[in-house]
């Protein structure tokens, strides 16, 4: 059996610093107070590398990234955060190289809980090696690793795995101990041959779900302007807040240039529902809670938003009606055909929101309600922060979504459904949400999926995506917990 063992740092990811991994796991796991700590280690952990000590500055970056945290909360940064940074600075003709073989080994200094799941995910590798945290009895992190020397005992770990066959190939740097063991060494950059590019596994598993906070890989530069930018966010947050709830929405677009924003509008909106005739039901893409919100500010009209999870908070700072579902299928058609009766309605049939360009499966409660049904393609880009939020407080949503400098909406109008599309020719409630999800993800460059709610937050998440409705008071509370630091 062909085998590869391949260095993580500087082969398969095209950068061999890992520090800023280390950030998204001080920032996601610990908060602002630990980020920021571990950003005034950096000239410390550089001046060691630069010294010939590196291996002194990554276990200073494990204990000042680490330390104190819980092992099951690291896990869950490892799933549901690095991944998605993993994979945009992989590099692909070390990956083709890599995934050619039929026993794949990845080794790595940073602790194996990192990069685990990632490497086994989506780099189809079969074994891991790694640093080793100290694990507490309590299951907390004590912040030190396991080995005087890491190379040593990567190396060590290498020889054992390997024990009866050396591995063939060996993927890495010069400086990479364990390359002695391998019969073969390729050093990056890497070049594919024929054998290569004829290999089925031409591409790594795609990230589909992914969360965290922060939209940038935080490199010492990126983390710096990061919270730089912090306390200004906060209060243009606040200023855009209270516009948008004081403010009439047909004066909304024009405020929002004003503090930053932009909203770009492509096809034809139909016009209001006159009065005695059902409503239009607007079918949107879900990207964060702002998109029913946008929706209204370009119509100049508030429109009633479907909702089925939001906080409390979110509700109160909702500029626009919303109608909350129980996920009782006929308790909510009621409630929709209620709503329709008295004018348009905005939904979103996946049920979440998906930052990846995919869609999620649509439910098919919309197409059995009304044939009077405009598809939307809702999409968003933001600098510094992520709107939406599995494992955090959703109550923070809004307030990063209006923390970036200039978030940008883009609200795609198709034409309303002819009547041989709809369930009125005939045709099943799964094959409209199916061909409206086609439409829509197609608009917008997107994939479809048959992924679900439940199946993002099972992986983000481990649970169903039920939000507890804690009062307005405790979400509050967690509010001005996060942004503490910076009223002091």
């Amino acid at each position: 059996m062909d085998s590869v063992v391949s260095e993580l740092e500087g082969t398969l990811l095209k950068g061999r610093d890992p520090f800023s991994y280390f950030m998204l796991v001080a920032f996601e796991a610990s908060g602002f107070l630990r980020f920021a700590f571990l950003l005034i280690l950096w000239p410390v952990i550089w001046l060691l590398d630069m010294l010939g000590m590196g291996e002194y500055g990554l276990k200073l970056m494990v204990f000042a990234a680490i330390a104190g945290v819980s092992e099951s909360e690291i896990e869950s940064v490892a799933r549901a955060v690095l991944p998605k940074f993993y994979l945009d600075d992989l590099d692909m003709e070390a990956w083709k190289v890599f995934s050619s073989y039929d026993k794949r080994v990845v080794v790595t200094k940073m602790p194996r809980i990192m990069v685990e799941r990632f490497v086994k995910e989506h780099l189809r590798a079969d074994e891991v090696i790694g640093s080793e945290l100290v694990i507490s009895r309590f299951g907390f992190a004590t912040g030190f690793v396991k080995g005087n020397i890491i190379d040593s005992y990567i190396s060590s770990r290498v020889a054992k795995l390997f024990i009866d066959e050396k591995p063939c190939l060996g993927l890495g740097r010069v400086t990479s101990s364990f390359l002695s063991l391998c019969k073969e060494q390729i050093h990056p950059p890497c070049m594919t041959d024929q054998k290569q590019h004829d290999h089925q596994l031409v591409r790594p598993l795609p990230v589909i779900f992914h969360d965290g906070r922060l939209v940038k890989r935080p490199t010492p530069s990126t983390a710096l302007l990061i919270i730089l930018w912090m306390p200004i966010g906060i209060v243009l947050a606040a200023v855009r807040i209270l516009v948008g709830i004081m403010l009439p929405m047909w004066a909304k677009p024009y405020l929002s240039k004003m503090l930053g924003g932009k909203v770009i509008v492509k096809g034809k909106p139909p016009p209001p529902a006159s009065s005695g005739n059902s409503g239009v039901l607007f079918v949107c893409t879900h990207r964060t809670l702002m998109d029913p919100v946008v929706l209204s500010s370009v119509l100049r009209r508030k429109i009633p938003a479907v909702t089925y999870s939001i906080s409390r908070l979110s509700e109160l700072l909702s500029p626009i009606p919303t109608v909350r579902l129980t996920r009782i299928r006929d308790v909510d058609a009621d409630q929709i055909k209620r709503e329709l009766a008295r004018g348009d309605l905005v939904v979103c049939p996946e049920g979440t929101t998906c930052r990846e360009p995919f869609l999620l499966r649509f439910s098919a409660l919309f197409a059995e309600l009304t044939d009077q049904i405009v598809p939307v393609a809702m999409n968003y880009r933001v600098g510094f922060f992520h709107a939406t939020t599995a494992r955090g407080c959703k109550a923070l949503d809004p307030i990063f979504f209006f923390m970036n400098p200039r978030p940008v909406y883009e609200v795609t109008f198709l034409s309303q459904l002819p009547v041989e599309a709809t369930c009125s020719s005939g045709k099943s409630p799964h094959d409209v949400a199916n061909y409206v999800q086609r439409i829509l993800a197609a608009t917008l460059g997107f994939e479809c999926t048959n992924f679900t709610r439940k199946d993002k937050y099972r992986v983000l998440a481990g649970n169903d995506g039920t939000v507890s409705h804690t009062s307005f008071a405790n979400q509050l509370k967690k509010v001005v917990s996060t942004f503490k630091p910076f009223f002091h």
